[in-house]
């Protein structure tokens, strides 16, 4: 098991708080006076004239010399320890490794929850917070079963589509995080208190503002960006044409992540925005593993690795052919793992008329179960083989 990561000592955390509050310097301001002096102390230390000589202004390096945001952070500290707030910097062995790559990643999260979460392999799920019905099915769909493949399903917990990805997922005991456009203490919407309550004790709550910081509305193209680039790929369900979904998804592509949309209704406007994706070269999803196919093969080994750990995993190293494999698996991946074979590929509507007493969703969700634990193979057009 690897060693725990040493958190930050409370005076690092007060240099970094302070060095986030400073008002007037931007996040890629931030990031590159961290390239330069390498910590935030050597910041706080660095006369007025070394400051502006990297590119500040004087009434920014003025503040920073004077030391003035000191106050602040140690208040900021204090509501951070009653809600039990963890700090996160960019330079911690924490901070999410995808999000380092993009164009001005945050110098400081803020993080309530599972920190572990942090190092997992993501997925975006975003929509329109005024979904269809259809809508709402499709993302009650997919991401349980991207959870279940696991996936950590990440999104901002705003309305609709959102919600759902996040209360389907924690349903089947998967992974999820919320990144917020407000403080980490405070709820938007508030009708969503419950879930975030859900959240910060299962999976994590996330935000690059401040403690006690309103959700104001241009701080949520900000939080898209934290969304796409933890992300290996950001999946849209619905949305109009100009929606904050298609935002993000613009911000995934400049973060060369991959794009993934829901084909819609033709009619509904909720529809154009992933549609529109779809004809720009959008992977058209339909089943959880339209998007598994698409990662990268270090990926997919991870997460079968990672679905391994988590059932157990499954001997067939046995002279009984008749012998069920170990009780970890469901009764219906027992039942397809006996039906199916290792030099013949079966089509999975054959699977479908073979198992009366089955139903199609259990027959997916058990080749779903196979698959992941490496023990069956999906082949073109939906043919599945046993792998030894």
């Amino acid at each position: 098991m690897p060693a725990a990561v040493p958190a930050i000592t409370k005076e690092e955390e007060l240099h970094w708080l302070a060095l986030r509050l400073v008002p007037g310097l931007g996040t890629s301001k931030a990031g590159r006076l961290i390239e330069q002096f390498r910590a935030p102390q050597a910041i706080f230390q660095a006369s007025r004239s070394d400051l502006e000589a990297s590119g500040l202004s004087g009434s920014v390096a003025q503040t920073i010399a004077s030391g003035c945001t000191f106050e602040d952070a140690v208040d900021q500290q204090q509501k951070m320890l009653e809600t039990g707030t963890a700090l996160v910097p960019i330079a911690d062995p924490r901070y999410p490794a995808r999000l380092k790559e993009i164009f001005d990643p945050p110098v400081v999260l803020f993080a309530r929850g599972r920190l572990e979460l942090l190092q997992s392999i993501m997925l975006g799920i975003v929509g329109t917070r005024r979904p269809t019905a259809y809508g709402i099915a499709a993302a009650e769909r997919l991401s349980p079963d991207l959870a279940q493949a696991g996936l950590t399903i990440v999104s901002g917990m705003a309305r609709g589509i959102d919600t759902a990805a996040h209360r389907s997922a924690l349903s089947v005991g998967g992974d999820t995080m919320a990144v917020f456009g407000c403080g980490v203490d405070l709820v938007y919407p508030a009708e969503n208190r419950k879930l975030a309550g859900e959240i910060a004790e299962k999976g994590l709550l996330l935000s690059e503002f401040p403690m006690g910081s309103p959700a104001y509305p241009q701080n949520f193209p900000i939080r898209n960006r934290v969304i796409s680039g933890m992300s290996v790929g950001i999946l849209v369900v619905e949305g109009a044409q100009y929606s904050g979904s298609s935002i993000t998804a613009r911000m995934a592509l400049e973060q060369q992540r991959e794009v993934f949309a829901v084909p819609g209704n033709i009619t509904s406007k909720m529809s154009w925005g992933p549609n529109l994706l779809i004809k720009q070269g959008a992977k058209l999803v339909q089943e959880w593993n339209d998007v598994s196919v698409e990662l990268p093969a270090d990926i997919r080994r991870a997460l079968i690795a990672k679905a391994q750990a988590r059932y157990g995993q499954i001997s067939l190293e046995t002279k009984d052919e008749e012998a069920a494999p170990a009780p970890e698996i469901s009764a219906a991946s027992r039942a397809l793992m006996k039906a199916l074979k290792a030099d013949l590929p079966t089509h999975i509507d054959e699977l479908m008329e073979t198992f009366d007493t089955l139903t199609s969703s259990e027959i997916i969700a058990g080749l779903f179960e196979l698959e992941m634990l490496g023990l069956v193979r999906q082949l073109p057009g939906k043919n599945f083989v046993k792998v030894w």
